[in-house]
């Protein structure tokens, strides 16, 4: 044999992936840039990408901008102004070459033609491009001559029947609600795991308006309708009594009574693990070292857990611990199951940690006598 060295660089794809969470699609009609697909940040001239008319579309923009503070970036697409009401599913998916999102917001009053239209293009993205993407959906505000309780009664109807948990509908009393919970859930400052409720976020900024919104009859909006539509599946602002600031109340999606996506936390957290997930099955597909044997398993179970390990990291700082996204991955989480030479099935477990929405603090009253010294 003739003698001979030969030195082959492996790459053993343990680099980072870049972060898709954080960055939406902001959908709306306008007149300028029609029909493009436009990469904003702190620093763009909207007027200049938007045009000068206050148009839905840059209201919303801006108020994403201003709760997602620092570092905020994402993506534009203008539609015709007579667009029809399913043009966003084209853009959206003409998008895609050149934007990857966590999700989009369409500033465009919802329909229930909207919001099947949303539930059937997020299964198209995942089957066509591998991505996993959710949605705020803007919902009209009262019309005129339109009273709260009728204004309640018409958007339960909206609601009715829907069953998307990759969808928010959000009523925009104020105006700018969407472009708001956009921004919150973009703060770099929380974590996905977050829910946009948080009240140390802070308070929410640029709602659109700076009284009260009125109904048709000139009433005030009052906590009981907003509560409303809450437990009709809404996601609304809120405020607590003697406390100064308009808050989130939950970020509810339209999943199913008992659904684990009713919050749009807990589906953002799972849409992280599939996205990293996805690439580390990619790169061993017909890598042999991914067999049945104990030995095999064993390394495998701990390289799909990596995404849960790195999510699971926590930071302890004076005292204070701030959890990670998940809780860290536990024995028999990760689970291979070969069901031929050529078709192995991976079942990952993903733990989230509690979140109080809902505090209850009882007071007890010791009256009994001290005993003396």
């Amino acid at each position: 044999m003739w003698p001979h060295v030969q030195v082959n660089q492996v790459n053993q794809l343990q680099g980072e992936t870049k972060e898709i969470e954080r960055v939406l699609l902001f959908v709306g009609a306008g007149k300028t840039n029609v029909g493009k697909t436009i990469a904003v940040n702190t620093q763009t001239d909207f007027d200049a990408v938007l045009g000068t008319a206050h148009t839905a579309l840059k209201r919303h923009v801006r108020a994403a901008m201003a709760n997602a503070g620092q570092n905020w970036s994402g993506y534009v697409h203008i539609l015709p102004e007579l667009a029809d009401e399913r043009t966003f599913v084209e853009a959206i998916i003409a998008a895609q070459t050149i934007a990857s999102v966590e999700g989009y917001v369409l500033t465009v009053g919802a329909t229930k033609e909207i919001i099947k239209a949303a539930q059937t293009l997020r299964a198209n993205t995942i089957a066509k491009f591998g991505r996993w993407q959710w949605a705020i959906l803007a919902v009209d505000g009262p019309q005129s001559k339109e009273p709260w309780a009728d204004y309640v009664t018409r958007l339960a109807e909206l609601q009715k029947g829907e069953a998307v948990s990759s969808v928010q509908l959000v009523p925009c009393l104020w105006g700018n609600e969407a472009g708001v919970l956009a921004g919150r859930l973009c703060n770099r400052a929380v974590t996905v795991a977050d829910s946009p409720a948080r009240v140390q976020t802070g308070p929410l900024l640029d709602l659109g308006a700076s009284d009260f919104p009125k109904d048709g009859t000139g009433k005030s909006i009052d906590l009981a309708t907003l509560q409303a539509l809450e437990k009709l599946r809404f996601s609304v602002p809120m405020w607590y009594p003697d406390y100064d600031g308009l808050y989130w109340s939950d970020g509810r999606t339209l999943d199913v009574e008992g659904g684990d996506y009713q919050s749009i936390e807990n589906l953002r957290v799972v849409d992280k693990v599939a996205r990293r997930v996805r690439l580390q099955a990619i790169a061993k597909i017909a890598d042999r070292s991914l067999n049945s044997t104990p030995g095999s398993t064993a390394t495998h179970q701990a390289y799909f857990a990596r995404t849960l390990r790195e999510m699971s990291r926590s930071t302890e700082i004076n005292g204070v611990t701030f959890p990670g996204e998940v809780k860290s991955p536990k024995d028999g989480d990760v689970v291979i199951t070969w069901r031929n030479k050529n078709t192995v099935e991976i079942y990952i477990t993903i733990r989230t940690y509690e979140c109080p929405k809902g505090i209850s603090v009882s007071l007890l009253l010791d009256s009994r006598l001290e005993k003396s010294a």
